[in-house]
């Protein structure tokens, strides 16, 4: 029985990175690692990140596939073989960084950090409106969207979670479904942290926009298809949209020809809001791993129903 790690996007030395760490806590694994992979019969187990699409189909004896990092859309966008379970990772250091990262956002916006930046440039002393008045809504309210409402709860700024379904009970108040414009009237700062379904793909559009508060601002830490990208600079330009902090695109890098980058209003951010810690993970697949010989149940197995 062999695991597969198929991450071509990976650098080599990530991609060491992870084979120290297995060859540290289970040198009894088979491991090998895409491209070089020597017999895919043998392998029952794979570990993907940014796959190349339906690669899946040249394993016949999966058993388990397991997502190098919290998503798993990169998986449910692609075929998956009948019956094959899908597990991801939770770390608590992938929501620290998370939380930080949109804590941050929130607080940039708040008292105008951009602004600021942009007058120490062309030597401007306004001392006008150094806070903006906040009321910040999340969207998708799992793990990390409920870390941030806790941590924004906690800097006495009123918060609000918004989800596809209801729930019979959540820390703090919670919108759903048919209460979108409900939820979107009570903020001016949305928090992207939905997961990406069929169902959510483009949801940041322009009608969403038209619904929004004049001047909210927009924070997307999700995933960049969330986002109609050609639909957000009319929005800043008309005004419904102040502006944005993105740490996700459609396509990345980042092409030097998007438009973003010439927008003041839009702070471009790499995909590093939080990033997988190989040592945090490992241990994870480890267990999945040895629960999928024993037929153990699985430890963050997703569903495939639901897409997360």
């Amino acid at each position: 029985m062999a695991l597969a790690i198929v991450a071509p996007n990976k650098t080599d030395n990530e991609l060491n990175s992870w084979r120290n760490i297995f060859q540290e806590l289970a040198p009894e694994i088979d491991l090998q690692v895409y491209p070089e992979i020597k017999d895919k019969a043998l392998v029952e187990v794979v570990v993907l990140w940014q796959h190349p699409k339906n690669i899946l189909k040249a394993f016949p004896n999966l058993k388990l596939i397991c997502s190098m990092g919290s998503g798993v859309d990169h998986i449910m966008a692609d075929y998956i073989p009948k019956g094959v379970p899908i597990t991801r990772i939770v770390d608590p250091r992938l929501t620290f960084s998370m939380t930080n990262y949109v804590v941050m956002g929130i607080l940039n916006f708040h008292r105008q950090i951009n602004r600021y930046i942009v007058n120490k440039r062309l030597k401007k002393w306004d001392m006008t409106q150094p806070e903006i008045p906040i009321s910040v809504g999340v969207m998708g309210v799992g793990e990390l969207g409920g870390d941030v409402l806790d941590k924004v709860h906690g800097l006495g700024i009123p918060c609000f979670g918004y989800g596809n379904s209801p729930k019979t009970s959540f820390r703090h108040p919670y919108y759903y479904g048919p209460q979108l414009q409900e939820f979107l009237d009570k903020i001016n700062v949305v928090v992207c942290l939905l997961p990406l379904t069929p169902k959510t793909e483009g949801f940041l559009n322009d009608e969403l926009f038209k619904k929004f508060k004049p001047g909210t601002y927009l924070i997307n830490v999700a995933r960049g298809k969330h986002l109609v990208e050609e639909d957000l600079i009319p929005a800043i330009e008309s005004g419904q949209v102040s502006g944005a902090l993105l740490d996700v695109f459609r396509k990345e890098p980042l092409p030097e020809s998007h438009p973003f980058w010439g927008r003041e209003e839009i702070m471009v951010t790499p995909h590093i809001a939080s990033i997988t810690n190989y040592r945090a993970a490992a241990p994870q697949i480890i267990a999945n791993y040895r629960n999928a010989i024993e037929k153990r149940p699985l430890v963050n197995e997703v569903s495939t129903v639901q897409g997360y």
